[in-house]
């Protein structure tokens, strides 16, 4: 009974990640790895959309063994494709949603583009913990419900200058929260014709 109430507790864990110059850095992927007992599997469903010519959301953290659907909401088609040792994939050009979601079933980073139009790009960070979240447009991170217990904290960007080492942390019953720092390129936007006019 103990035992069962002592992994029941669970807290959350707050993370605000920000440049060296203080400034908050969206799209940071904060993510919780057990030191030790088995790690859950929650897999789910992810989705990354291509509208405007752009992939939806830009970065996407999921768990090992999640089945990531890529529905095209533009009115032409696009051919998308991975080289990433970690997923290696292509949809060939298509409209709507393809047939079969595409399973992410190794860990890794997974860098994305389209073949018909270069200045599209998008990152797929696949983890084995469930214990994970992305920073909004404020630095800010949130992840619930993180059992009580020792954990390898990894900061993540796909623009980080140098992936900084992992760092030890304990969470309680109480909430936790820190302050991170990375070091981030500033994301450059590169000129696109409008959709109407973009072929295919």
């Amino acid at each position: 009974l103990l035992f069962f109430c002592a992994n029941a507790v669970a807290a959350s864990f707050e993370a605000t990640v920000l440049t060296p110059a203080g400034k908050p850095v969206e799209d940071a992927a904060v993510v919780l790895d057990p030191v030790s007992g088995a790690v859950p599997k929650r897999p789910r469903t992810a989705t990354i959309e291509q509208r405007d010519l752009e992939f939806i959301p830009y970065v996407t953290i999921v768990q090992t063994g999640t089945m990531v659907e890529f529905p095209n909401r533009d009115p032409l088609k696009h051919h998308i494709y991975s080289f990433s040792p970690a997923k290696l994939f292509e949809i060939k050009l298509y409209a709507g949603k393809p047939m079969q979601p595409v399973l992410f079933d190794k860990p890794g980073e997974v860098a994305l583009g389209c073949n018909i139009h270069d200045w599209m790009e998008a990152y797929v960070l696949v983890v084995n913990s469930p214990y994970f979240a992305k920073t909004g447009s404020h630095g800010n991170a949130l992840i619930r419900n993180v059992p009580a217990g020792h954990y390898r904290l990894r900061l993540w960007h796909p623009r980080q200058k140098a992936e900084g080492p992992l760092r030890a942390i304990e969470v309680g019953a109480a909430p936790a929260r820190l302050d991170l720092v990375a070091d981030v390129t500033p994301r450059v936007s590169k000129p696109k014709p409008p959709v109407e006019s973009a072929g295919y």
